[in-house]
């Protein structure tokens, strides 16, 4: 009986095309290896950020050098330079006045860290990238994308440096605005290179989604982003020590729309009003939470990996609301703090991975 060309066609291709993704996914698994060694680098790096704010180090290193900067001052006298130089800006003059220089040494190890963690991740990018390029693993398509990866990390040492010095003269601290650009570049990059990973390997899982969930998906993670941002607003006002009560806030659900736009102009409420910054906040983690749920009713009709993400994200949303919470609650201590920051970063990946694999899905 002779058989149908079309499906031997078939038959035939199928194998093949199938041996090719696999051939090619085998051959990129040490660059997915080392995207996702330097994503968990990213969220270290977050992490050490947060402390150095929430221990008041942000400004204790008062000049940028790229180079020399990843040596700390050896000796006594090394030291005392770098203290008196400390001793120049309003933040000793106006809260640390008479610190000891083992005090000034407590807050410069943590900058000094988180600083060298920020080379390290250069180095850790720069020599497998140009190693695999050598190497032939990586085409011209991919190789793009990790340059530009290269060259966020190049900008966000600049924000870096930028938003320090925004606390040397004529402030205690640092700009708002700017820590909260400097954190939600840091979670754009760390998106980007997960996302970069994660396409690299064919999903098990490949049966459709339709296209409303993943525009869904993709209003999630910009949720995610903005809530990171306006963290990072309420981490550049203190805001987590103010209204420190739940789920009512100075007496309120919803405070008076007097006090929430006291300032003029309006838009100035939002960054710089500790009560409307922390109310935004609030509310963005309520809107997180509701987008969550209805994210995971709608994808758990599609079953398989789409439902099993959504109900992670669901249970990861939950987890960091409730961190937030208690970290209110207690008025920021170090530990629950940086939990809460080291959630936000679990959210943003898995939500990215979310829409990576819903794209795939056709």
């Amino acid at each position: 009986m002779a058989s149908d060309p079309t499906t031997l066609d078939q038959r035939s291709t199928q194998p093949i095309a199938s041996a090719g993704a696999g051939t090619r996914a085998d051959r990129l698994r040490p660059v997915r290896g080392w995207l996702y060694l330097v994503a968990a680098m990213i969220v270290l790096m977050v992490v050490v950020g947060g402390a150095t704010r929430l221990t008041e180090s942000g400004l204790s290193i008062t000049e940028w050098k790229p180079v020399t900067g990843i040596l700390p001052p050896l000796g006594t006298a090394a030291w005392q330079a770098e203290f008196e130089k400390y001793q120049q800006i309003p933040q000793y003059r106006e809260l640390n006045q008479g610190m000891s220089l083992a005090a000034f040494q407590y807050i410069f190890w943590w900058e000094w860290g988180h600083r060298l963690l920020g080379r390290l991740i250069g180095f850790v990018f720069l020599l497998p990238f140009l190693f695999f390029l050598w190497r032939g693993r990586i085409d011209r398509a991919l190789g793009w994308k990790l340059a530009g990866l290269f060259a966020l990390g190049g900008l966000q040492g600049a924000v870096g440096w930028w938003m320090v010095a925004s606390g040397l003269v004529n402030r205690v601290d640092v700009s708002q605005y700017r820590l909260a650009t400097h954190l939600t570049l840091a979670c754009i990059i760390l998106s980007a290179t997960v996302a970069v990973a994660i396409s690299l390997k064919p999903p098990r899982d490949t049966r459709a989604a339709p296209d409303w969930l993943r525009s869904y998906g993709r209003l999630f993670f910009a949720v995610v982003l903005l809530q990171i941002f306006l963290g990072g607003l309420v981490a550049g006002l203190d805001a987590g020590l103010t209204y420190t009560t739940w789920p009512l806030m100075d007496g309120h659900i919803v405070p008076p729309i007097g006090n929430l736009f006291i300032q003029h102009p309006a838009w100035r409420n939002l960054f710089e009003n500790v009560l409307t910054v922390q109310f935004n906040h609030r509310m963005v983690a309520y809107l997180l939470f509701a987008l969550a749920i209805g994210q995971w009713l709608s994808a758990r009709r599609v079953g398989g990996a789409v439902g099993r993400r959504a109900l992670l994200l669901l249970a990861l949303v939950a987890a960091q609301g409730c961190l937030g919470i208690l970290t209110l609650l207690h008025q920021v201590p170090l530990d629950l703090a940086l939990a809460h920051q080291f959630g936000a970063t679990l959210v943003l990946i898995v939500a990215t991975v979310n829409i990576v694999r819903l794209g795939e899905a056709r």
